[in-house]
């Protein structure tokens, strides 16, 4: 004990001499502009856990800093950061004297552009959300060239789904349980009090999570890190919204320790770009930060975002031949003015209580608890024993009688079907759009509603819980460890928003009979009113739990860090309803289904100079699949689906990086594979000629509503990326970017089908998906740019953007050998006519045109007393081209036969459906900083 005594004596000694010879660093931070000192910028000395804030003055210090070579950054959002080399000598105090930084024109433009597309946004028929936003301000060439310049083409970064990457607020997830997706509507508008962010690009080391292929973003609310001031800014645009307005306040840190945080915004149009796409949100955040002493924070965060806004459909074809690129089918007249039929309604306010413990100097422990509540509603129209009120439903369409076959003997262009089609493209072109009077005087004449509008609605609770643990083990070495936990109960339900001029509307499938049509046994023939529930109500139940160690490794000629993560997820459903199809596995909960995955990521930076490195990432995972593709018809039975496994993920990258006074750039080759993805989705779908195992036919016809289940689908994405800036001269600048990739389906999956006809999942077997492009971005994209900066503080630029190689959405269901099989025929024998040359031409994978656009942008900012104002332009697509940004095959003809004359008219019925983005558009903002 004595010697144990005597030991420690001596050991705090030591540590009392080494603390009276450690060096400190100290510094004064000035605006290049006013040359006034800047409160609250962050100094970080990196590689550790030492970060500071200026004070009023504008200094900040460092003390007991480890001697040896350090390097420090010093950053404020809205400025070029300044970075530093420094050999610190023990016991010596570095002072860097003045600091000056200027204002970053960049950031401006990134708080600008951060406005969701309508592509972005997502609809029933497309993911729910855009990856090219999830890195956009990252200060990469290339991956501000994929945000700003190759987002207006759907382009995805390494064509992954932003499922495969992860955005946090306050370490905090913020990825759906869903779809594992984040939703950008939640924080949208909030722009100035989300621009604190730090990024990871694909599965390089995160101080906040393990992370995934994609990479990380994180956003920091923390109150006292915003540069205290007031912004107000007013912008004009043509896209999804048409103005916005918004202000933000920060304190900075006061003399008690309170800082605090508020802005708000709203946006607003009457109609976005597209015909009957209005639009309206409101959006409110505060940031309240107590520092109780210097080891003790607590901020407590609220957001709310309001969003609404109407959808914009996507077009076969032969509509948009007809009507034109702008068409929307979504929306009609009622009493003179614009109704969409199909709304999105975002309403999810985020509570955030988050503390923060400096335990010493080397340690540091960040906690948060999350409250997360509110909807999501897609509203549509529903009808019962009345026609499809859907002007381009293809019956009302021309190509409905130019397609038409008599006992499979093609008289579309026969004279009478000819004078049908042109008295079908008159009617169309004299009301193409949603007759809601029409609707309400059926209704009002009928009594009981046949027609109504109702919503898809999601309320979800989500309780989080985490801690993150930074630890500096040694001058060489950084441990970050956190564990999440994440419980959702989601209630999903149709709710009745309008009877449109009807007294009630009965709660029944038309399509279905007997017992099977009713929605609830336990309440059957109920007549709904307005705000009931009806069609469908369940909960979906997740608990997640979610935890990481990594460990990072710093020296003079190479950086390596290891990292290894664990989850574990159960999923439940609880049927509230007992559906007359389902009756005796709907109602009530379901079995629980859990998942354990687990995953492995490391990676090297090798420094061959100060300004060139060589940076290598490996990571292998599996993933839990999403709530959504656990159960394949959740809307109606408890059933989990069949063949469900989790993903397996594994992928690298390599990159030769260069940091020189004059040039930055990155070249990197990437290769990752997904293995044992499912996918569902939902459609009517005619001639399905498989019977099930107990000879039972789907229909007469093999006409049904089905879900498909896509089970053991494999993804192949390799390929490179290109990111150059080179300063030509002190003001002018030139940018380069390029992405070539080659992504395929690597499988032939399963595909099954649950068809509600005969209460029964079919196994249709293989679909030949191997090879195929996988769809929705274009797989080549191409950009350069200049750009002019003047000392007197304007500053003009000009992008050419070139997208290629994005294909159609191809149809699992038509890959498979239902595909040849005759649905009359008693034996279940192909089509005679069939054959592999024909066939190979029928499901060739249809690839969109090439796309050449241009940007012009420019700013110009003042100096008016202590206040800064400021102004930025930017105008897309100046040439107005008309291009298609994605589409998807429809399922409807499943068979060789129904498909070749389909096919047979001069235009097709069930033609692809296709995406386009914007024509020329705008975005003004003006803004004033004091």
């Amino acid at each position: 004990m004595k010697k144990l005594v005597f030991s420690l004596l001596c050991m705090m000694q030591v540590v009392a001499v080494w603390a009276q010879q450690s060096a400190s660093i100290t510094g004064k931070v000035v605006d290049s502009k006013s040359q006034q000192p800047m409160q609250n910028v962050v100094a970080t000395l990196q590689g550790t856990n030492q970060t500071a804030l200026t004070n009023a003055e504008g200094v900040f210090v460092f003390e007991n800093v480890a001697d040896g070579k350090q390097s420090l950054d010093v950053n404020s959002t809205g400025y070029v950061s300044q970075s530093f080399s420094l050999e610190v000598e023990k016991g010596q105090n570095v002072d860097l004297g003045v600091i000056t930084l200027e204002q970053d024109i960049t950031t401006e433009q990134q708080l600008s552009l951060i406005t969701i597309t309508e592509n972005d946004l997502g609809d029933d028929n497309g993911n729910s959300e855009s990856t090219a936003g999830l890195l956009q301000a990252s200060r990469d060439v290339f991956m501000q060239a994929a945000a700003y310049n190759f987002g207006q083409a759907r382009f995805r970064v390494r064509g992954l789904d932003n499922a495969y990457g992860k955005t946090m607020v306050n370490g905090v997830p913020m990825d759906k349980l869903y779809d594992g997706r984040p939703q950008w509507s939640n924080w949208g508008g909030l722009n100035d009090a989300t621009r604190n962010q730090e990024f990871t690009i694909g599965s390089d080391a995160s101080d906040y999570t393990f992370g995934g292929l994609l990479g990380t973003q994180e956003i920091n609310t923390r109150a006292s890190l915003y540069r205290p001031g007031t912004r107000i800014s007013f912008s004009s645009t043509n896209t999804n919204y048409n103005w916005r307005l918004m202000g933000t306040h920060a304190s900075g840190m006061d003399s008690n320790g309170w800082a605090y945080v508020i802005s708000a915004s709203r946006r607003w149009a009457e109609e976005g770009h597209f015909e009957g796409t209005d639009y309206d949100a409101n959006s409110f955040f505060a940031s309240v930060e107590k520092k109780i002493n210097d080891h003790h924070s607590l901020n407590f965060t609220s957001i709310y975002a309001e969003n609404k806004r109407g959808k914009t459909s996507p077009n076969t074809q032969e509509v948009i031949d007809l009507v034109g690129w702008d068409y929307n089918s979504y929306w009609g007249y009622q009493n003179g003015k614009k109704r969409n039929s199909r709304d999105k309604d975002v309403e999810e306010p985020i509570l955030m209580l988050s503390h923060y413990w400096t335990i010493n100097e080397n340690n540091s422990l960040t906690t948060n608890i999350s409250y997360q509540f509110g909807k999501i509603g897609n509203s549509r129209l529903d009808f019962n024993y009345t026609r499809n009120p859907d002007p381009t439903y293809y019956r009302k369409l021309p190509s409905f009688y130019t397609t038409m076959h008599d006992n499979d003997v093609y008289v579309g262009d026969s004279e009478d079907n000819l004078n049908y089609a042109a008295a079908a493209r008159a009617q169309f072109l004299a009301s193409p759009q949603i007759d809601w009077d029409d609707l309400y005087e059926d209704n009002i004449e009928n009594g009981e509603s046949l027609a109504v509008l109702y919503e898809d609605r999601t309320d979800d609770k989500l309780f989080t819980a985490n801690s993150i643990l930074n630890s500096r083990l040694s001058d060489h070495v950084i441990l970050n460890a956190g564990v999440t936990y994440r419980k959702l109960k989601s209630h999903n339900f149709q709710n009745l928003l309008d009877l449109l001029g009807g007294s009630g509307y009965l709660d029944i499938d038309p399509f279905l009979i007997g017992d099977a049509r009713q929605s609830d046994l336990n309440n059957p023939n109920r007549v709904v009113g307005v705000g009931d529930e009806f069609g469908y109500n369940y909960n979906l139940f997740a608990d997640v739990l979610d935890g990481f160690v990594q460990s990072r490794f710093s020296y003079n000629k190479v950086d390596f860090y290891a990292a290894v993560n664990y989850s574990r997820s159960e999923y439940q459903r609880e049927g509230l309803y007992r559906n007359g199809n389902y009756s005796d596995n709907s109602f009530g909960k379901g079995d629980k289904k859990e998942f354990n995955n687990f995953g492995f990521k490391g990676g090297a930076t090798y420094k061959i100079t100060g300004r060139h490195m060589i940076d290598v990432n490996a990571l292998y995972m599996t993933k839990a699949p999403t709530l959504r593709n656990s159960f394949p018809n959740a809307r109606l039975n408890n059933k989990f689906t069949e063949g469900l496994e989790s993903e397996s993920i594994y992928g690298g990258d390599i990159s030769y990086i260069i940091r020189a006074p004059k040039l930055k750039a990155r070249v990197t080759a990437y290769y990752s594979k997904i293995s044992d993805a499912t996918d569902i989705g939902f459609y009517f779908t005619e001639g399905l000629g498989v019977l099930t195992a107990e000879g039972t036919q789907i229909s007469e016809n093999g006409n049904a509503f089905v879900s498909e289940t896509v089970t053991g689908l494999d993804k192949l994405n390799m390929g490179g990326e290109l990111g150059i800036e080179y300063k030509v001269t002190s003001t002018i600048t030139a940018t380069a970017a390029a992405a070539y990739g080659q992504y395929t389906f690597d499988s032939n999956p399963n595909v099954k089908l649950n068809v509600d006809n005969i209460r029964s999942t079919v196994d249709f077997g293989e679909a030949t998906l191997k090879d195929y492009k996988q769809a929705g971005m274009p797989q080549q994209a191409y950009s350069f740019g200049l750009e002019y900066r003047d000392p007197h503080y304007w500053w003009i630029g000009a992008n050419i953007n070139y997208l290629a190689d994005a294909y159609v959405d191809i149809s699992p269901l038509l890959r498979t050998q239902n595909f040849f099989i005759n649905n009359d025929d008693p034996d279940g024998y192909p089509f005679p006519e069939a054959t592999e040359e024909g066939a190979r031409a029928l499901l060739k994978q249809e690839k969109l045109d090439p796309v050449t656009l241009f940007t012009l942008k420019g700013g110009k900012s003042w100096k008016v007393g202590d206040k800064i104002i400021g102004l930025f332009a930017v105008v897309n697509n100046v040439f107005d081209v008309t291009y298609k940004t994605g589409g998807f095959e429809q399922a409807r003809n499943a068979n060789y036969r129904q498909l070749t004359q389909d096919l047979a008219g001069p235009t097709r019925s069930f033609g692809t459906k296709y995406f386009h983005g914007y024509g020329r558009n705008f975005f003004v903002n003006l803004y004033v900083n004091f």
